[in-house]
């Protein structure tokens, strides 16, 4: 099937480089017919993903902090002087302070946890709330999450807090605009070599065991992940909404190893 996003407008935040889960979203939902904008948070991000953006045929680049109230106000007119109304928003940003995605989660600093909260969570109901109200015809808001949310990962630490309020957000988001036609969902994809899958501790051992160990004997793939995404955004996801899609090779059913693994 082609051109599931034809006609169909959103923003994509958190694409860091062509590696980034959020890159393998946007390329699927362009490839499907979609048009869109991308967020960045400084120069430095904005020089990676512009050339980016403009393989996809985008020149909408907002340079956009989701902890000031001011940087929101300006990207989201600038969306509605472009495009008047939306239909998707794809949030992939989180944030954890590096040093504490090592040892123990007893150690969490209180500037770190709210911080974390703020830009991992809070920014997706903020943004929700914006981009609902350029969606009068419906639309869809989509997040990130990972396993970690409700299961203990080593070093995920505070991130595993965070993603679980998260997901609590995904449930009552859907039920607050459920009525405005507007879907929230979440993708839970296994581990990923992404920049920032990078920064937590252990990350290439968490990355082999979940392949080792999954049903399919592998992680996500950005093709995968972004499959999921066109489905959940497209007039096929219609009636889906509240809920967390796993894309792990179904590593999450997994109560332990594989028995070649003990």
């Amino acid at each position: 099937m082609a051109g599931l996003m034809t006609g169909k407008r959103g923003l994509v935040m958190g694409v860091a480089n062509e590696r980034s889960i959020a890159w393998g979203i946007a390329k699927a939902l362009a490839d499907q017919g979609a048009e869109l904008a991308f967020s960045f948070q400084g120069e430095a991000f904005g020089k990676r993903v512009e050339p980016l953006a403009a393989s996809l045929g985008s020149d909408i680049l907002l340079d956009v902090d989701v902890t000031d109230e001011t940087s929101l106000d300006a990207a989201f007119a600038e969306l509605k002087s472009h495009w008047g109304k939306m239909d998707f928003l794809v949030h992939a940003i989180a944030f954890s302070d590096k040093a504490e995605l090592t040892g123990r989660f007893r150690d969490t600093s209180r500037a770190n946890f709210a911080r974390s909260l703020e830009i991992s969570c809070y920014s997706f109901i903020d943004l929700g709330r914006r981009a609902s109200e350029l969606m009068p015809d419906g639309g869809c808001l989509l997040t990130l999450t990972f396993q970690g949310s409700n299961t203990v990962t080593p070093f995920y630490n505070v991130m595993g807090v965070a993603k679980a309020a998260l997901e609590s957000s995904v449930r009552y988001l859907a039920n607050d605009l459920g009525p405005e036609g507007i879907r929230v969902n979440a993708i839970s994809p296994g581990p990923m070599k992404t920049l920032a899958g990078a920064a937590i501790g252990g990350a290439r051992k968490t990355f082999r065991h979940a392949e080792a160990n999954a049903p399919l004997r592998s992680n996500a793939s950005l093709e995968s992940v972004g499959g999921t995404a066109v489905f959940l955004a497209s007039d096929l996801g219609a009636h889906t909404t509240g809920e967390i899609i796993h894309v792990d090779g179904g590593y999450h059913v997994m109560g332990m190893p594989q028995v070649d693994n003990i």
